[in-house]
C-alpha cells in the first residue's frame, strides 16, 4: 500500500499537482478544523523507548576494548588502545572517550550487551541497516520495520482518530526510519535536529498555510487535508514545547545532544508518544579512525549522560529506556589506511534508571588470522524481544515472527 509522507517537507516536495491525490481515499471526509480540539490527557506512567542509531558501523573492539588479549594488539598494531582505558572488569575496558558512559555504568544505569549481530552477516551498509531496522533474517527482505509492526499490533486507533492524538512515534531528521514503516497508517511525526522553522520566508510554508486555510475539502482530497492539518497542528505544538523547555542540565552543542534535548522536552511535556528515533552518523571509519572514533564516542557519551541527567532531574527517568544500535561492527584487523573495514558483531548500550546494568552477553572470541572476522554471540532480535516484552509490554513473537531468548537488561 502507499504510505503518506510523514513530514511537512515531504508533503510539499512530493505533493505537486495530482501527486497529492495518490495518498487519498484511505479515510472518509472529516471536519478539518476539529484538529484544534483539545487532545486527551496522556498516560503519565507509560514506558518510552528512545533509539540512537550509530550510523556507519561502530567499531566494537575499540569501544569495549579486550586489553588483556595479545591478539587485539597484534591485529591492531597502531589502532590498539593502551592508555586511559576505563575498566569494566579484569579483561575489558571502555574507550577513554566514554567517561560519561562509564559513570553511568558504575551507577547501574547502563547495560553493555556484548557481541551483538545475526547469522550470515551482510557487510553492505544499506542491506545490514535494513536487516536491523526490519528485524529480518539476512536472507529475507521485509518492508515493514520492527517498530512499525509494534505500532500495528499495539497502537490502537484509526487514521481519522489520529487527528486528536499525539504521534505514537517521532523521529529527528527528514527521513522516516525504516524501523517505523508499517502495514497500517499511524500518527508519526518528523522534526529537525536543531533550529526553528522560519515560516514567513519559506515559499513551501506559505503554500502549506494557504492550502490549510482553504475551505473544507470533500471527496478524494479529504484525507490529505486531514493529514496536513494534523501535521501543522503537531508541528506548532512541538515548536511551542521545545521553545519553552527548561533543561535541568547543560547539553553540549553537538547535533546529537541537541536532538536528545528536544526529545527530553517532549517527554517532559507528557506527550503520548511511545518511541523516539535519533541518529548520529560518521561511524564508517575506514581511515584515520583514532581521532574520528574518539570524537564520535565523546559526542555520544556526553549526549547520553546529559539526556539521562535531564530526565532524572525532571523525574522522567523511570519511564525512559534508551538503546543504541549500529548496522555492524568493524573488522578485527586494521587496514592500511589507519582505519577498519566493515565487520560483523559489536556491542550496544542500553541506558535507564530501570535497567539492571552491567556487562551482558558473551565477549567476542578474537581471531588470529587477519582475514577472519568475529562470530556474533547475541542475536540483535533478542534485544528487540526483550524491549518489546519487558519494556513496551507487547507480544514480541507476533512482531518478530518467532521467539528469541531475552537479554536481562530489564
Amino acid at each position: 500500500m502507499n504510505h503518506l509522507p510523514l513530514t511537512r517537507r515531504e508533503f510539499i516536495r512530493g505533493g505537486a499537482g495530482l501527486g497529492f491525490l495518490a495518498f487519498s481515499g484511505a479515510a472518509p471526509a472529516f471536519l478539518a478544523r476539529s484538529a484544534l480540539a483539545q487532545t486527551p490527557a496522556p498516560e503519565r506512567d507509560r514506558s518510552i523507548l528512545v533509539i540512537i542509531q550509530l550510523a556507519g558501523g561502530n567499531d566494537g573492539l575499540n569501544t569495549v576494548v579486550p586489553f588483556t588479549d595479545d591478539r587485539y594488539y597484534k591485529l591492531r598494531p597502531t589502532l590498539g588502545l593502551r592508555e586511559g582505558l576505563l575498566p569494566i572488569n579484569d579483561d575489558l575496558a571502555l574507550h577513554p572517550a566514554c567517561q560519561p558512559l562509564h559513570q553511568l555504568y558504575d551507577a547501574g544505569q547502563l547495560s553493555i550487551v556484548q557481541n551483538v549481530g545475526y547469522p550470515n552477516p551482510n557487510r553492505s551498509h544499506f542491506r545490514s541497516t535494513e536487516i536491523w531496522e526490519t528485524g529480518s533474517d539476512s536472507d529475507t527482505s521485509l518492508r515493514e520495520g520492527w517498530l512499525g509492526r509494534y505500532f500495528d499490533n499495539s497502537c490502537a486507533g484509526s487514521p481519522q482518530d489520529d487527528i486528536d492524538r499525539d504521534p505514537c512515534a517521532i523521529h529527528l531528521g527528514d527521513i522516516v526510519p525504516q524501523s517505523y514503516l508499517s502495514q497500517q497508517p499511524h500518527s508519526l511525526f518528523g522534526m529537525r535536529h536543531t533550529g526553528r522553522i522560519n515560516r514567513g520566508q519559506d515559499p513551501a510554508d506559505l503554500a502549506y498555510e494557504k492550502l490549510l486555510q482553504a475551505d473544507h475539502i470533500e471527496g478524494n482530497a479529504s484525507y490529505l487535508q486531514h493529514t496536513m492539518m494534523n501535521t501543522l497542528v503537531t508541528e506548532r505544538r512541538v515548536e511551542r514545547i521545545i521553545r519553552g523547555y527548561k533543561a535541568q542540565t547543560a547539553y553540549p552543542g553537538t547535533r546529537l545532544a541537541q536532538s536528545l534535548k528536544r526529545v527530553a522536552a517532549l517527554i517532559h511535556a507528557d506527550l503520548e508518544t511511545r518511541v523516539y528515533f535519533v541518529s548520529q552518523g560518521g561511524y564508517d571509519t575506514h581511515a584515520n579512525q583514532l581521532f574520528n572514533h574518539q570524537r564520535l564516542l565523546t559526542e555520544l557519551s556526553n549526549a547520553m549522560q546529559a539526556f539521562q541527567k535531564d530526565l532524572t532531574q525532571h523525574r522522567k527517568d523511570d519511564q525512559v529506556l534508551t538503546m543504541t544500535f549500529s548496522e555492524f561492527g568493524r573488522r578485527p584487523a586494521e587496514n592500511g589506511s589507519a582505519g577498519t573495514d566493515h565487520g560483523t558483531a559489536a556491542p550496544l548500550f542500553v541506558m535507564g534508571s530501570k535497567v539492571k546494568g552491567g556487562l551482558l552477553g558473551q565477549a567476542p572470541e578474537l581471531v588470529s588470522d587477519p582475514k577472519d572476522d568475529l562470530q556474533y554471540s547475541t542475536d540483535f532480535r533478542s534485544i528487540y524481544g526483550s524491549v518489546l516484552d519487558k519494556w513496551l509490554e507487547a507480544d514480541s513473537r507476533k512482531i518478530l515472527g518467532q521467539s528469541f531468548d531475552h537479554v536481562p537488561f530489564v
